[in-house]
């Protein structure tokens, strides 16, 4: 059973008020990704009061930490062990916390090579919105019975509970890395991409970045063991012409991407969205009408941003584009003069390929919260 906490226990108070008030509460953390989703004007609930490495077995590739608790703490820590969180979750900001992570649940350039958060997500901590401290899954892969219902909890953006602590998978920092660089059209990036996904290359990151035209730059950055490196670097450099970028400079390029500080991400127009596009591997380059020059896709394509206008008939023709290719589209960020009220997300509703799990979502937030206390619509 676990021990009484005073940061808990105010937590729970707070979650009861609201519960009995028939008010809702919105959990932050950091407030890096507070733009991210549908925007509410609900009372916060702040996780900064809890906060901490509870435990960190580097030997066992673990570490279990308070929701609270700064990410760049969380990665210091595994530096130092050298080791990381290879999923390499964006920051997008100094005050990004462990728990705004997991809620958000989006991942970095490395999701394509070794999965998605909630992948490595092993146990959780929550108060569900009845106040009940519960816990599931625990420090190990195979330790489920049941529901996984921890990894439920990465990208439900705090409107199922509130996530106390957490135990995630870490994994040693590769021995070696190196990034090729070449021009290329994007048809053909997108092919070489994925010819190259099936063959046993150390291929850790994929970035395009070129305009509407097709013409541009592809990235790919090896990491593994140093003779696979060596081994990989020039049979790749010859398929495409490709020269290899330096060391500091491929740290940089990676890390703008990961955080968003790339122009195309940063030069948003006040009635620009920038859209992001999940799509299978296979679709081939897109043409949206009224997008802007600037295209970037990651993870071998499966994952594209676009910059186009931002009122809803562009989003609908988007939404449409991504669904007839087996993928949907996001509202990511908006300009400043683009409505905060229009929905953000593509709802399951109007996807044929998840409309089954509209109902599963609905039975889960009734289980978790029947009285609506984290029912802010920040994820639809």
């Amino acid at each position: 059973m676990n021990a009484a906490n005073p940061i808990i226990e105010a937590f729970r108070e707070q979650i009861l008020s609201a519960a009995k008030n028939k008010t809702k509460l919105s959990i932050e953390g950091g407030g890096t990704k507070s733009w991210y989703g549908n925007p509410n004007a609900h009372p916060k609930l702040d996780t900064r009061t809890y906060s901490g490495i509870l435990e960190y077995q580097p030997e066992e590739l673990v570490i279990t930490a308070c929701a609270g608790t700064p990410l760049k703490v969380i990665e210091a820590a595994l530096k130092e062990k050298n080791q990381m969180l290879a999923f390499e979750p964006p920051h997008f900001g100094e005050h990004a916390t462990f728990g705004g992570a997991i809620a958000t649940g989006l991942a970095g350039p490395g999701r394509i090579s070794v999965g998605n958060f909630r992948d490595f997500v092993l146990g959780t901590r929550i108060l569900d919105g009845k106040g009940q401290d519960l816990s599931f899954g625990g420090q190990v892969m195979k330790n489920v019975a049941g529901y996984d219902v921890s990894r439920l909890l990465p990208g439900s953006m705090g409107t199922l509970s509130l996530l106390l602590e957490a135990s995630v998978k870490v994994l040693p920092r590769p021995a070696a890395t190196a990034t090729l660089r070449c021009q290329i059209s994007q048809e053909k990036a997108l092919r070489v991409l994925n010819e190259w996904a099936g063959r046993p290359l150390p291929i850790s990151a994929s970035c395009w970045i070129g305009d509407s035209n097709g013409e541009g730059q592809l990235s790919i950055r090896l990491a593994g063991a140093v003779a696979a490196i060596k081994a990989a670097t020039p049979l790749m450099n010859s398929l495409v012409n490709a020269s290899e970028v330096d060391p500091q400079s491929a740290e940089t390029f990676w890390n703008d991407l990961r955080e968003h500080k790339l122009s195309l991400f940063e030069n948003l127009g006040a009635d620009q969205t920038l859209y992001r596009l999940a799509l299978p591997a296979a679709c081939g380059p897109l043409s949206i009408p009224g997008s802007a020059n600037d295209i970037i896709f990651e993870w071998h394509g499966q994952q594209r941003w676009i910059k186009a206008p931002g009122d809803d008939a562009t989003f609908n023709l988007i939404k449409q584009l991504a669904s007839s290719h087996g993928g949907h589209a996001t509202r990511f960020k908006q300009g400043a003069n683009v409505n905060p009220a229009f929905q953000r997300f593509t709802l399951l509703s109007e996807q044929t390929h998840s409309q089954a799990l509209e109902l599963v979502q609905e039975r889960l937030r009734s289980a978790f919260d029947p009285t609506g206390v984290f029912s802010t619509n920040r994820l639809p």
